[in-house]
């Protein structure tokens, strides 16, 4: 086996981890992310909303704010959590991330960019209004970052686990059973994955003849 191509036998290659290293963090940012996409559209047909508070309107605050970090946080989270490779699945952490921040920072540059009124939390007590911002936007974001973050903190450290996946990857690729090789006994000889010439036959000594 000729491991030089890739790295050396005791490091295995770098980039290949196990599915599961990222499972759990992808999980949970795809979750939050189809939460935060879908939430603004369903939760007015539950008194949970910002205004305006009907189901399944369409703001270019809506879109940009809440669905747009949302299925960018999908993305990413399917990244995370089904990839095998360190870099894309790192590349969905990084998505996530960016979600994660946009879902904190962008009502407050929402009039600064020109891209919409955020509305107000439909809300008659203070403790709603902050479940409300909590749930649609800050509390949401923040979730994701930490989730992303921790993610990619996984995937930066390469552990025992992951060279000991990677060396089992190589040797299922270059271990294979060779049957062209198999011994093929005939009488009087002994031949290696080979066969009598087409109307020879095998020569026996006649009683009495050396």
């Amino acid at each position: 086996m000729n491991v030089d191509d890739n790295v050396s036998a005791d490091r295995g290659p770098a980039l290949r981890i196990p599915r599961s290293r990222g499972a759990l963090g992808g999980l949970a940012v795809l979750l939050l992310g189809i939460w935060g996409a879908l939430i603004p559209f369903l939760g007015p047909s539950f008194d949970f909303a910002f205004t305006p508070d009907d189901s399944w309107v369409w703001t270019s605050a809506r879109g940009w704010l809440e669905l747009l970090p949302g299925v960018v946080a999908i993305v990413g989270g399917l990244l995370m959590l089904a990839s095998r490779n360190r870099l894309v699945a790192s590349f969905g952490g990084w998505l996530a991330a960016a979600a994660g921040l946009w879902f904190i920072i962008g009502p407050f540059l929402a009039d600064l960019l020109n891209i919409g009124d955020v509305g107000e939390p439909v809300a008659s007590s203070d403790l709603k209004r902050a479940l409300l911002q909590l749930t649609f936007f800050y509390g949401l974001g923040a979730l994701i970052l930490f989730f992303a973050a921790t993610s990619l903190g996984r995937l930066s450290v390469r552990s025992a686990r992951d060279i000991a996946f990677a060396r089992r990857e190589i040797d299922t690729r270059t271990v294979q059973p060779d049957t062209r090789g198999a011994v093929v006994e005939t009488p009087g000889s002994v031949e290696t994955g080979s066969r009598p010439a087409f109307g020879t036959q095998p020569r026996f000594n006649k009683p009495g003849h050396a």
